[in-house]
């Protein structure tokens, strides 16, 4: 039996609130429209590095994504990246590079997802998952799969041509399913990966392979993982997860058996909580919740029935 409450329930998952901006992906063949969106004296742009950007805090206390006007931007044709407009016609644009740019005032500092998905608004937000995800694959395929040539860059940062051989190639998404299970004592399963701190636990996860359903995909990854049968298999939501690739695809599943048998190359260790035995988990620091941007927590907190502890746990 679930305790989550219609109030919990209606809180967004981190990196999935609408963000206002209409992704326009019509405009991204047409060099024209680009290139006066781009010259516009309305239009703002930020620079992406290594999956970082700059924020800074604004004197009403609220955290901003870095932008520039176009005009005032440093010059990168190539990694130059249409993210869309907002509903009053703003452009938004992102430039890859190789370092984040320096501050006069040195107010700014840089910041990864994990930390600014919880500071930024919707908006800033969606364009920064956005943004991370291309400059991801950009630094990743730069040669073409079929041929190995170099590719180049086209529809504004959403395609990869090859010039020897005509291929084109597509931002990678990797699906990943990511599941809370219960048994019926309604305890929860929860695992350590091996590369965790001690007392760091969350749900388990892993990717899709191919030829297999998402819902196959929970059963094989919690039985490989854990050595836990898994029945019936709800889907909840799902989170874009730019580290690099992954669309995370949330559900609770129902464990048919309890007995633990982990696998030791990716968990290292997996328990059964009570709510009681999580609560106590919790206060005594024994054990330590999985980051508040993540969908693992989100989860956890539909069958916890509150929100986890929020301190912030590296």
């Amino acid at each position: 039996m679930t305790t989550w409450t219609d109030q919990n329930a209606d809180r967004p998952i981190s990196l999935t609130a609408p963000s206002g901006i209409d992704r326009a992906a019509h405009h991204r063949l047409d060099e024209a429209w680009l290139a006066a969106a781009w010259s516009h004296p309305t239009t703002r742009c930020f620079v992406v590095s290594g999956g970082q950007v700059l924020i800074d805090e604004t004197p009403d206390g609220r955290t901003e994504l870095v932008m520039t006007p176009s005009f005032e931007a440093p010059l990168t044709e190539a990694h130059r990246y249409f993210l869309g407009t907002d509903e009053e016609g703003v452009s938004y644009f992102a430039l890859q590079k190789d370092a984040l740019p320096g501050r006069i005032d040195q107010s700014a500092r840089p910041a990864g997802l994990r930390e600014a998905g919880l500071l930024l608004s919707p908006r800033d937000v969606g364009l920064m998952v956005h943004a991370v995800g291309l400059e991801n694959w950009q630094r990743t395929h730069r040669f073409c799969s079929r041929c190995g040539e170099r590719t180049v860059i086209a529809a504004a940062g959403h395609i990869r041509r090859c010039p020897a051989c005509g291929a084109e190639h597509y931002p990678r998404t990797d699906p990943a399913v990511i599941m809370a299970v219960t048994d019926e004592d309604d305890r929860i399963l929860l695992g350590r990966q091996v590369h965790w701190p001690e007392g760091r636990f969350s749900t388990l996860a892993g990717f899709v392979e191919p030829g297999e359903s998402i819902e196959q995909a929970v059963r094989r990854e919690v039985f490989e993982e854990a050595g836990i049968s898994v029945g019936h298999v709800d889907y909840i939501a799902s989170q874009p997860w730019p580290f690099p690739s992954s669309l995370m695809l949330g559900f609770m599943a129902r464990a048919t058996s309890t007995a633990i048998d982990v696998d030791g190359d990716e968990i290292h260790e997996a328990r059964w909580f009570s709510r009681d035995e999580l609560t106590a988990a919790f206060e005594a620091g024994e054990v330590l919740p999985p980051y508040g941007i993540s969908i693992a927590a989100r989860l956890i907190e539909l069958w916890y029935g509150k929100p986890l502890p929020t301190r912030n746990f590296v």
